[in-house]
């Protein structure tokens, strides 16, 4: 099973030869053109009610055969929306607790605001490329007096929800609010030069470790294809904030890790301690706005297990990282519902 059939239906933009950039919608291995539009940005602004609109009527022309489907074999694939801003978090309770086992070996490993709020900070748009481009090794420095290729280079698996209704300054958007302001989902690799970013980090956070390269799907899952596999999110202690206090639920979604060739990770969405409709709440809370094309992603996703790890640093325990020439590929399923694959192979 594809993943990609009438219960899916995701968006993306496409070029055919020398023609311009079209919205087209996935349906198996072929892509149907549904606007002239350069960006799904036009389609992101108009809102809950035209989406469900846009993806009836897709549907209906699929089944009817009233629809030209076009070999995704003869299109070349774009970044499906202008990224407005881009904030990553890190709301997977597994992954701090490694990374602070790792770093912090005779201490608590989460800090103490981590079961407090979602911990993020603001990215670079302009630096998210779509899956395939390929990965320039970052040069920067590592530690004082010491300039060079990034030697412990490292990928983050994660997930990202891509805003279409914007909101306004000053007003912040309630965690029931989310469904009114998000579009759909991308999987997220967010490339990490982790000696770049040790070096630089204290006291304001990632910088030129995390600037350098963030790949997305080339892809849009509409998150309304996604509703069947909505789980409860695990409890969360101690109780949070009012504003933080909602219902709370993941996607069931399969993640893995390809290492060339070879799955070296496999977890699950549904393992996210801070839930997607938490981080928008308080990315919001202090009247910050959101744009049309925002796209703001969990952090890495870590399981329980052993080969559950969303993060090289965390599989091998900061021995090992990626080599010139290696390829990374990240996969996401829920059921009958596949994520666009995100693609990436380093090059000097």
């Amino acid at each position: 099973m594809s993943g990609f059939g009438l219960d899916n239906l995701p968006y993306g933009v496409f070029s055919r030869g020398g023609d311009a950039h079209c919205v087209g919608v996935r349906f198996e291995d072929s892509v149907v053109e549904v606007s002239r539009d350069p960006t799904l940005n036009a389609l992101l602004a108009q809102g809950p009610g035209a989406w469900a609109e846009a993806r009836g009527r897709g549907r209906e022309r699929i089944e009817s055969g009233d629809a030209e489907l076009v070999p995704l074999a003869e299109v070349e694939l774009h970044l499906p929306f202008e990224v407005a801003d881009y904030v990553d978090f890190y709301s997977s309770l597994e992954h701090a607790t490694n990374m602070g086992r790792l770093f912090r070996p005779d201490s608590d490993p989460l800090l103490p605001n981590w079961r407090r709020l979602p911990v993020g900070y603001h990215g670079r748009a302009g630096t998210v490329v779509v899956s395939g481009t390929p990965v320039r090794r970052p040069h920067g420095q590592r530690k004082a007096d010491d300039f060079g290729p990034s030697q412990r280079l490292d990928i983050e698996l994660e997930l990202g929800f891509v805003v279409g209704v914007p909101s306004r300054l000053g007003e912040p958007v309630p965690a029931e609010r989310f469904r009114d302001h998000v579009f759909g989902v991308v999987l997220v690799n967010d490339w990490s030069a982790r000696d770049i970013q040790a070096w630089e980090y204290q006291p304001l956070g990632p910088f030129l470790g995390k600037s350098f390269a963030t790949s997305i799907g080339a892809w849009v899952t509409p998150l309304e294809a996604l509703d069947a596999y909505l789980v409860p999110a695990p409890p969360q202690d101690p109780p949070v904030l009012p504003y933080l206090d909602t219902e709370r639920t993941n996607f069931d979604l399969e993640l893995e890790v390809e290492l060339n060739g070879e799955v070296v990770s496999r977890t699950s969405s549904r393992h996210l301690y801070w839930t997607m409709a938490q981080q928008l709440a308080h990315a919001t809370v202090n009247g910050a706005s959101i744009r049309t094309g925002d796209l703001m992603a969990t952090g890495t996703i870590s399981g329980p297990e052993q080969g559950s790890e969303g993060s090289l640093i965390e599989l091998w325990q900061n021995t090992r990282f990626l080599e010139d020439g290696d390829e990374v590929v990240l996969r996401g399923r829920a059921g009958t519902v596949a994520l666009g694959d995100v693609r990436g192979r380093i090059k000097i």
